[in-house]
């Protein structure tokens, strides 16, 4: 019964790590922003619903810099639900890091 209860204690504390893991926030600071990929005109195409919301152009790290994803069309999460956009911040001696955005 105890080698039991050690092998679930086991399992419980290494699912609760990777949980906690993949809910961490990953972020490069970089020195020069990166910039959008030549020949990209955002174009925002027709709303496909009016539940619908427009999602901005956003960074995701990519190695030790930024991959640009454009803008698209989602249905909110919940009602209510607001996208705010990502944007860029600026930390001193450090360099940038994208704040990505988020439903609130």
């Amino acid at each position: 019964m105890k080698k039991i209860s050690k092998i679930l204690f086991l399992a419980m504390a290494v699912s609760f790590f990777a949980v906690s893991q993949s809910n961490a926030q990953v972020g490069i600071y970089v020195h020069v922003r990166p910039p959008r990929p030549h020949g990209v005109v955002v174009v925002r195409p027709a709303r496909p619903s009016r539940a619908h919301v427009w999602v901005a152009e956003e960074w995701t790290p990519a190695g030790g810099s930024y991959a640009y994803h454009a803008g698209y069309w989602a249905v909110p999460p919940r009602p209510g639900a607001v996208w705010i956009a990502g944007h860029w911040h600026h930390e001193r001696h450090r360099g940038d890091i994208w704040i990505p955005g988020h439903w609130a």
